[in-house]
């Protein structure tokens, strides 16, 4: 897979989602970022997981 894809694909998703995925290269940790956005971690970690689930379905879908 190329870097342009994978770019593609994140610039695809909706603002929430890449700002969720763009957490996890902070050096905080997801409870800090939760803390920050003012919600609760729990709302930030599935958050986190929802972005995953839709990047990995784009680009499984470019796959093909």
């Amino acid at each position: 897979m190329e870097a342009r894809e994978v770019l593609d694909a994140v610039a695809s998703l909706p603002d929430w989602q890449v700002d969720a995925l763009l957490s996890v290269d902070d050096p905080e940790s997801l409870a800090a970022y939760a803390r920050r956005r003012r919600m609760n971690p729990h709302t930030a970690a599935s958050r986190l997981r929802i972005a995953r689930e839709a990047l990995a379905l784009r680009l499984k879908r470019w796959r093909r």
